[in-house]
């Protein structure tokens, strides 16, 4: 049954990338909201589904909780400024994983992210 769970959060963590890739590519062709907002609470939902994947076996509440301090660990180190974390920033790869400035509407943005990936994986588990 874990690697059963395991693949199906694996499943879900490669939709989450596409989707959260998909609303920076196509986010002119998406109503203004969507663009704005939904990328990072996939992005955060998709670091919720990903701790799933690890952390098969434990409660869904410790991904909550994992995640969460990810995230918001995450948006605070925007605060850093040195030369070599900017340099990993200026990359893509770097930019969709640490960001560019640190935003409070983002701690927003990945709480929602979670709680509904948290929420509809509580449903699914019932």
């Amino acid at each position: 049954m874990n690697l059963q769970s395991r693949m199906i959060y694996c499943g879900a963590v490669l939709l989450a990338i596409v989707l959260g890739l998909g609303t920076r590519a196509y986010g002119n062709s998406l109503p203004h909201f969507v663009s704005e907002h939904f990328g990072d609470a996939i992005w955060a939902g998709m670091i919720y589904l990903a701790s799933r994947v690890l952390l098969v076996r434990h409660p869904l509440w410790m991904s909550l909780a994992l995640s969460l301090g990810f995230s918001f660990g995450i948006e605070f180190s925007q605060f850093y400024q040195a030369e070599w974390i900017l340099n990993v920033r200026a990359t893509t790869l770097g930019g969709l994983i640490l960001g560019h400035g640190f935003l409070w509407v983002d701690l927003v943005r990945y709480t929602a992210g979670i709680l509904f990936c948290w929420s509809v994986d509580q449903i699914l588990q019932n």
